[in-house]
């Protein structure tokens, strides 16, 4: 009999080994890209916080894309930051969170249960950044490579108990005091109802037009998450757009830009997609760490919602490496934080999602900001 039990077990272990996905990845051979870094006082204040989401991204998804970009001793753009944190993950009673909930800890300073956006735990209504920002005439951007409805995004304008509510996300994205917002997600929405309070972009061709500012913009270039194509605009291209629209109006502004499906190509298990997906991150990085460094008055905040997949590196196979997948899930780890411009020396150490809130907030001085609408 335990020779019986003996045979089980092991037969469940290599059952259990056999289901984790090994792939190889062909190393890359590129020179680093080095960009000027600047240095920023620790009194000096910023006006302006973009916070770019890697959603999904452990820091094997970055050493991973690492290598194959361009090999074991290449910088990525976001390799260059020159400030590096560590951020616990979990939700309300469960230490494996989604992104609606990961999302919730940045957006309210508040953790709440898996699929709820911007409700406590009771489904009480929390207060976002965004609203609080809009009292004091910031303007708000938000630019995501899935539908602008899903979880991350959501967080930061929707009160609801269900991220896969996307038709209600979408009617209150439009009631909500976002000034723009560019990524996917067109079913959601009544495209005749948005072109009527909004400036309705559905074409990549758009994002080569200004705006009067007389309303706000809502972009859906897909039907739901962002399919890869000439004809679509890349995170890159529409976050350097929102940039340009949100950029030197108002008192400032706050800019969320996610590169959303790096944690889909974790789900799936496939390197090769979230490799691409990641080069259109580090890409969009690159030229966020070029604004700063321009403007001065903005600080520039990288992290993950959680790492999705298990992702390992495993070994060196000539000029290829093995990479494998522990599983199609979120797992618990944590994720790293990257910080760049005035108020970026606040996020060196460990911390909790929910500590990025407070940060931000801080770091603005949000206590003496004036109440001030943005005409």
């Amino acid at each position: 009999m335990r020779q019986l039990i003996v045979i089980i077990f092991t037969l469940l272990i290599l059952i259990g080994c056999s289901s984790q996905k090994t792939e190889v990845v062909k190393m890359g051979n590129k020179d680093s890209d080095l960009l000027e870094i600047q240095n920023f006082s620790d009194t000096k204040k910023p006006k302006n916080i973009i916070l770019a989401i890697a959603d999904g991204a452990g820091l094997n998804h970055i050493t991973v894309s690492r290598l194959a970009i361009g090999g074991p001793n290449h910088k990525l753009y976001i390799d260059q930051l020159p400030i590096n944190g560590t951020s616990t993950t979990h939700a309300y009673e469960n230490l494996i969170t989604d992104s609606a909930a990961a999302a919730t800890a940045w957006a309210t300073g508040n953790k709440t249960k898996n699929r709820y956006l911007s409700l406590d735990k009771d489904k009480k209504n929390l207060t976002t950044i965004f609203e609080m920002l809009d009292k004091k005439g910031y303007l708000k951007g938000i630019v995501a490579t899935s539908s602008v409805t899903h979880a991350t995004p959501a967080a930061f304008y929707a009160h609801i108990d269900s991220r896969y509510k996307e038709k209600e996300i979408a009617k209150q994205l439009l009631n909500s005091s976002v000034d723009i917002a560019l990524g996917g997600g067109q079913e959601f929405f009544n495209l005749e109802q948005a072109s009527k309070t909004h400036y309705l972009m559905t074409q990549k061709a758009a994002l080569e037009k200004n705006y009067d500012g007389l309303k706000k913009i809502v972009g859906l270039f897909d039907e739901d998450g962002m399919e890869r194509g000439p004809d679509m605009p890349t995170q890159r291209e529409m976050t350097n757009y929102a940039l340009d629209y949100l950029n030197d109006k108002c008192n400032g502004f706050f800019l969320m830009t996610e590169g959303s499906q790096i944690d889909w190509a974790g789900h799936s298990n496939d390197i090769d997609y979230m490799i691409r997906e990641f080069k259109d991150l580090d890409l969009t990085i690159k030229d966020l760490i070029n604004f700063v460094s321009n403007n001065k008055e903005t600080l520039l905040l990288i992290t993950a919602d959680h790492e999705t997949g298990g992702l390992r590196l495993m070994k060196q196979k000539d000029d290829s490496f093995e990479v494998q997948w522990g599983t199609g899930s979120h797992t618990g780890e944590p994720v790293s934080v990257y910080a760049y411009g005035p108020g970026s020396q606040n996020f060196n150490g460990i911390m909790d999602n929910t500590d990025i809130f407070y940060k931000i907030l801080e770091i603005l001085d949000y206590q003496n900001l004036t109440n001030s609408s943005c005409d």
